[in-house]
């Protein structure tokens, strides 16, 4: 069962991202003429523009051709699952809008809709799918920039929708509010695509560090290694135990460390998308 449920939890969580992110659109940004970029916003400025259509199906005719472009370059889970994202999040997008609730502020709208529709995205990002149109070119883009986080890339992209924004509404304050959103969900998408791998490493100084060493491997099933140092005063050799654990083990190695060694000196530092044996592997769809 467990196993079936692995295999498959790209989809649950492609559904369950999209319509995260139809609600956050539906209920904030449409209705306050606001959008968080990408192909829902370029829709909506199109429908504004000619008063034809709706969001969410403008959002499936523009995204056709994008996706023969991303199925040919990422693969076939990546083209089904955008896939699903992309009907699935513009048909909700059109069905959540009938939801009539009173227009909040814009600025609340601007923090509700950015922090849901991001939220909603990374969770689609992070299993490997989008929700079409702007979503792919991103990913296409992250495949080439390996190094730049794909919120930025994301913020970036959408800069042109936040000015479109703004001339086609003919008010600067949308487009000032689009951008915040944009802001906003790009920050979201990030947390969530790149905590989600969260880790810590610890640099520990102790001259009983061959025991500290042991008890890491027995105790937390982790693996330690030893960093040749020197001290700055007394010039003498020292060993530095370096281990990389899972956030929730780091009470337990910190007891474990003091346990053996209450004079250890302990460096705790954060890391992300640790890679090896017991944490993630690494592979070229990864983000």
């Amino acid at each position: 069962m467990m196993e079936y449920f692995r295999k498959y939890q790209w989809i649950l969580a492609t559904i369950a991202g999209s319509t995260v992110f139809a609600l956050g659109f539906a209920l904030f940004l449409g209705p306050n003429d606001m959008n968080a970029g990408g192909i829902s916003g370029l829709a909506q400025i199109v429908v504004e523009l000619t008063g034809f259509g709706t969001v969410g199906g403008l959002s499936i005719l523009i995204n056709l051709p994008l996706f023969i472009l991303g199925g040919l370059k990422i693969g076939k889970q990546f083209f089904a699952g955008s896939m699903l994202g992309m009907v699935l999040s513009s048909l909700l997008i059109d069905v959540f809008s009938v939801i009539h609730i009173s227009t909040p502020e814009p600025l609340i709208a601007v923090l509700y809709g950015g922090v849901i529709c991001g939220l909603g995205l990374g969770l689609v990002f992070v299993n490997g799918t989008s929700t079409g149109g702007s979503d792919i070119l991103v990913r296409l883009l992250k495949l080439r920039y390996r190094n730049v986080p794909i919120g930025q890339i994301s913020m970036t992209f959408d800069a042109i929708v936040v000015i479109l924004t703004g001339l086609v509404f003919q008010d600067i304050s949308k487009a000032l509010y689009t951008g915040i959103t944009v802001f906003i969900c790009g920050k979201v998408i990030d947390a969530v695509v790149y905590n989600f791998d969260f880790s810590k490493v610890a640099l520990i100084i102790s001259d009983k560090h061959e025991d500290i060493a042991c008890q890491i491997g027995l105790k937390l099933d982790r693996g330690a290694t030893f960093l040749h140092a020197e001290g700055s005063y007394s010039h003498s050799p020292k060993k530095v135990v370096l281990a990389a654990v899972k956030k929730q083990q780091l009470a337990e190695l910190k007891e474990l460390v003091v346990d053996i060694d209450p004079n250890a000196f302990i460096i705790v530092q954060e890391a992300h998308q640790v890679l090896g044996d017991g944490f993630s592997r690494y592979s070229k769809e990864s983000l």
